[in-house]
């Protein structure tokens, strides 16, 4: 692999000089989506038990109220409040995904920006350019190395989430180019998570680390805190430790032509995105079948449903996100695929237990990670077969605006149900012409009655 290439330079100089013109309207827009489905999923997950513990650990650290913790009355410094926000916008795999690399984007950079963003003045334009940015750098350092980054076990999210916060942190902070590098190089040296995790609360970790550490490499740059040159392609750099071979050309060829925010897809159902395809097979057919007697199902999917999701032996929420049979058991039971169907009572309701044993997973290289096909045998003998060439939320099918403010409103009615939710949505919306990006952190704060 080539030395000193002057990538990094290139990635953080390019981050230092864009400006807000430098975004199209569909960009801006696609942004603002991006912050509508994450101040959904941050609230859908604010509450879950292994936030409850990271709060309640952090909290005996944290000698700051700096930042709001999203959904919730208790603030933390800004260091922990990203970590929170970020792991509750991931707990549940309910977050976006950046479908060439299955990175979820916006949660470990969002976060950052926020708790940022009441540290020190920052407007909704300079918020959204920092987010695109930091989308920017994360994606395409995941994608100059997948898929093996991936296979090999590493959580993509957490280990190139970190970059994107260290970039867009470093946005809103007016670092220049060096300092940008060095920003860059301290996310580097911190840049960890593993897949081993997943289903467990220990993938958190990950994700929350992935935005408090790139926001606190930012800092430390901006403070003349100094890290290596060349801290991606080095001889000891961030790919050479990984045993990567980089295509070096998605780090920098096209920056600013295209944006890879605008291939981000939103997810309907709070699980892995590999599983949504095989969702709306099931989904589809039961409502068409609700009385059927299911003997068998077969999943088709890409190597990488398999490889993720093959998991018919569950025994907590956690694991179930994962688990493409008991999605498809749950959805056959109960005809929905919403939070109360990845619960802890869902998982052992016995119904749901028994028909996870009847369903297989098929690898098949053709599918791409978005498109399934199921085969579901019944009572009668009959084979019924369903496909979906492209899942509800990827980007060839994307969610609406409205989906993205119907999935806030139902987040919203559960984590602050006395909020004034139109006017939050609202706020998103116009959030480029929004004078500082507290005011709308604040909106998330839950009311009195």
């Amino acid at each position: 692999m080539p030395h000193n290439t002057g990538v990094t330079e290139r990635l953080a100089q390019f981050v230092a000089e864009t400006k807000s013109d430098a975004l199209e309207p569909p960009v801006v827009h696609q942004a603002k989506r991006a912050l509508m489905n994450f101040f959904a999923v941050a609230l859908t997950g604010c509450r879950e038990p292994a936030i409850e513990t990271a709060l309640r650990s952090l909290a005996a650290f944290s000698g700051g109220r700096q930042a709001a913790v999203i959904g919730r009355r208790e603030r933390a410094d800004a260091l922990s409040a990203a970590f929170l926000n970020a792991a509750s916008a991931n707990v549940l795999d309910f977050c976006d995904t950046h479908v060439p690399t299955v990175i979820h984007p916006t949660a470990p950079v969002a976060p950052a920006l926020l708790a940022l963003g009441e540290l020190k003045h920052v407007s909704g334009r300079d918020l959204i350019l920092a987010l695109v940015l930091g989308n920017e750098i994360e994606c395409r350092i995941g994608l100059a190395m997948s898929p093996s980054h991936y296979r090999r076990g590493w959580h993509i999210t957490a280990t190139c989430g970190v970059f994107g916060a260290a970039a867009a942190s470093g946005k809103l902070l007016a670092l220049t180019t060096e300092p940008l590098i060095w920003a860059l190089g301290i996310a580097a040296t911190q840049a960890a998570g593993l897949c081993e995790c997943l289903g467990t609360p220990a993938k958190s970790v990950g994700v929350g680390n992935a935005a408090r550490n790139g926001l606190w490499s930012a800092l430390l740059a901006g403070d003349g805190f100094a890290g290596p040159p060349e801290p991606l392609t080095g001889a000891q750099g961030y790919f050479h430790a990984l045993a990567e071979t980089p295509q070096l050309s998605f780090l920098t060829d096209g920056l600013g032509d295209s944006w890879e925010i605008m291939k981000t897809a939103y997810k309907p159902y709070p699980c892995g995105f590999v599983v949504h395809p095989v969702l709306d097979c099931v989904l589809d057919w039961r409502r068409e079948y609700p009385h059927a007697v299911v003997e068998k199902v077969t999943v088709i999917g890409n190597p990488l449903l398999a490889a993720r999701t093959d998991r018919p032996n569950i025994s907590t929420s956690g694991q179930s996100q994962v688990s493409v049979q008991h999605a498809v058991a749950a959805a056959l039971v109960t005809g929905k695929a919403g939070v109360e169907q990845f619960s802890e009572a869902c998982v052992n309701d016995p119904r749901v237990v028994a028909m996870r044993g009847k369903v297989a997973v098929r690898r098949d290289e053709s599918f791409p990670t978005v498109a399934a096909a199921v085969e579901i045998t019944t009572a009668d003998g009959k084979l019924h077969k369903r496909a979906q060439r492209a899942a509800r939320g990827s980007d060839e099918n994307p969610m609406t605006d409205n989906d993205l403010e119907a999935k806030l409103r139902d987040a919203a009615a559960r984590a602050i149900p006395h909020n004034d939710v139109a006017a939050m949505i609202d706020a998103i919306w116009t959030v480029d012409d929004c004078a500082d990006i507290a005011n709308l952190v604040a909106l998330t704060v839950p009311q009195a009655d």
